[in-house]
């Protein structure tokens, strides 16, 4: 039987589902997955030293918060889209160098089709410009969005994202929340360990708009709980996990996956023990 032996480098990433959906599709396809957690502070080293270990030892890997970005500066990036972006979140490792892919970006724009169809996102809130906020940035872009409103604890990177994105995109303050026709927190806030809600309570989530939380452990985050009570329709993070997911076992094993169903069932039982 071929093997794959795959990992995930990050921060926080214990709740992590990514293991069980790589294994799920590995099943399906009839390939051996082992997949490990490479968390630098737990083991005791720096981001940099984890990511030449996973190129020695790992056919390719994943990165999540808050590496990302770092990620895309140590990798042969072939695909334009992704240049521009700035972010990593796949890795494959090859005879000529780690090669780094975003399936953040691919990923959120299948949730929001399957979600929305043909509605357009409007003017949009988004709040994180991080690796995944950038991904998703210009997957609105790419959807249409008549506007991005980037808002960030760091306006240097803000303002960075938002003059990435182009000309429809602009940095802005948490009430502009109020008046988008969509909200994404893309953000850590709200995940395990973590905690919080990116929007204050005296901020309204405006009647009638979408919302779309990155955050998917917990599924339940107060971000979520807002929305739904503003009658906001919601897409959760988990969509966005599980598509990216899909596009990354692509990637990894050059094998499409033929019954996306049956993944999505075999993640709805309980969390597997292996990392």
């Amino acid at each position: 039987m071929r093997t794959l032996s795959l990992g995930l480098i990050g921060d926080n990433i214990r709740a992590t589902r990514s293991g069980d959906l790589h294994r799920a599709c590995g099943r399906l396809a009839g390939i051996e997955v082992s997949y490990e957690l490479c968390i630098p502070r737990d083991l005791g080293q720096e981001f940099d030293a984890v990511f030449d270990d996973c190129i020695a030892r790992l056919d390719g890997f994943n990165v999540t918060l808050p590496y990302k970005e770092r990620a895309a500066r140590r990798v042969r990036i072939d695909d334009p889209a992704v240049q521009r972006l700035g972010a990593v979140n796949t890795v494959l490792v090859t005879p000529d160098g780690p090669v780094g892919h975003n399936t953040d970006f691919t990923g959120f724009s299948t949730a929001y089709r399957a979600a929305f169809g043909d509605r357009p996102p409007g003017r949009v809130a988004l709040i994180g410009a991080g690796g995944v906020g950038r991904a998703i940035g210009f997957a609105l872009v790419d959807l249409g969005a008549a506007g991005i409103v980037v808002i960030d604890s760091d306006p240097a990177r803000a303002a960075a994202l938002a003059k990435a994105l182009g000309p429809g995109a602009t940095t802005g303050a948490i009430q502009a929340v109020a008046t988008a026709d969509g909200v994404v927190n893309a953000t850590p806030l709200g995940m395990v360990g973590y905690g919080g809600c990116p929007v204050p309570e005296d901020i309204a989530f405006p009647p009638g708009a979408w919302a779309f939380d990155a955050v998917y452990t917990p599924p339940d985050t107060p971000f979520r709980t807002r929305a739904l009570a503003a009658g906001a329709d919601f897409l959760s993070g988990w969509e966005l996990f599980f598509h990216q997911g899909l596009d990354g076992f692509r990637l990894f094993s050059g094998q499409p996956v033929t019954d996306p169903d049956a993944v999505r069932a075999a993640l709805s039982a309980p969390p597997a023990s292996a990392a």
